[in-house]
């Protein structure tokens, strides 16, 4: 099971204990051989027995739903098991059919003449993780770096400071957490390498969104005009300071999605974007205004020559805005930057 085993055996064993306690079904667990699975479960209903080829999540959420839905397509008697599953992708897992089963024994299977739905059960409360200095609010930005372009990682310290808007030593702080993590090997004794690229993005996007991106927020606003959000393409906006994130970062970066929410990251004053864009502040607002955590001193298209956008925000910050909506229409746009942008340099 990798660096999670212990986690995850802890997950098996309090659920099927749990299911037990409130449903009174018997279930067994054993490791598998099939590689990228956790295993084998099963599960005793009447006088037969269900077995299924179990995946083992901490907590499900939507950036890592594609490769659940992926394994269920793969594997006919697959169940997922996560200590906690939001009620949104539950539902999705249900329309879809996938047997899942959350810590507290919640169950849900649909296959041939078997119905089970339990989901009565309150959520477990998730033990706190030690924080690793790499998923500080500091550690965060200098991660995105690495997420962004891996060879960055054997760039000179200072460098790497600078681009990632933070002080000299969270750089060492967090290659030394990656590599306790097991995130960054040594090849050689000045060349380090990033692996389990997808992994450390999953838990990147996790720690930005309840660590990071709040204390990045200036505000929101509203526009002063009628319709005026409908010309967003038409600001001029400084890419080198200013750039589209979230819905119109995925709008620039796949044409496929009509943003209704206005975002951006910025360092520019506050003031100056107010009166460009004549907005107001306003809490229900349709734009949102971030800072700008890392430091571009040259266009995206010059950094990252594969991209050919200067307007909006790196994909792999866009991506994670938009699977943290929850929003189907977001989601669909994310799954595409993934595939575009993100997946062929992880």
């Amino acid at each position: 099971m990798g660096n999670n085993e212990q986690i995850e055996r802890e997950t098996i064993n309090m659920a099927l204990e749990n299911l037990k306690a409130t449903a009174g079904i018997l279930a067994t667990w054993k490791p598998g051989k099939i590689k990228d699975l956790d295993g084998e479960i099963n599960i005793k209903v009447g006088n037969k027995t269900l077995n299924f080829l179990l995946e083992v999540k901490r907590e499900l959420r939507n950036h890592n739903l594609n490769r659940v839905l992926d394994q269920a397509a793969t594997f006919d008697n697959f169940l997922l098991l996560a200590n906690r599953i939001l009620p949104g992708i539950k539902q999705e897992l249900r329309e879809k059919g996938i047997a899942h089963m959350e810590g507290n024994g919640n169950l849900f299977i649909n296959k041939k003449d078997t119905f089970i739905w339990l989901d009565q059960n309150k959520p477990v409360e998730l033990p706190r993780e030690k924080t690793n200095r790499a998923f500080t609010k500091a550690g965060l930005q200098v991660v995105f770096l690495f997420l962004m372009e891996p060879k960055f990682i054997n760039r000179p310290y200072r460098a790497l400071a600078e681009a990632a808007n933070t002080a000299l030593g969270n750089v060492n702080n967090v290659i030394t957490g990656l590599e306790q993590l097991g995130f960054l090997v040594r090849k050689t004794k000045d060349e380090l390498i990033l692996v389990n690229k997808k992994d450390l993005l999953d838990k990147w996007i996790i720690a930005y969104n309840e660590k990071l991106k709040p204390t990045l927020h200036m505000g929101n606003f509203r526009f002063m005009g009628m319709n005026a959000n409908k010309n967003w393409k038409d600001f001029d906006i400084h890419i080198l300071e200013t750039v589209w994130g979230e819905e119109p970062g995925g709008d620039i970066l796949t044409n496929h999605l009509r943003p209704e929410i206005l975002t951006l990251y910025t360092n520019e004053p506050k003031r100056n974007l107010m009166e460009q864009f004549r907005i107001v502040p306003d809490e229900l607002g349709e734009v949102k205004m971030y800072r700008k955590f890392w430091r571009q001193t040259v266009p995206i298209k010059k950094m990252l020559p594969h991209l050919k956008v200067e307007k909006a925000a790196p994909p792999i910050l866009v991506y994670a805005d938009l699977m943290n909506t929850n929003d189907k229409r977001c989601i669909e746009t994310a799954k595409i930057i993934y595939e575009r942008y993100i997946e062929p340099n992880l």
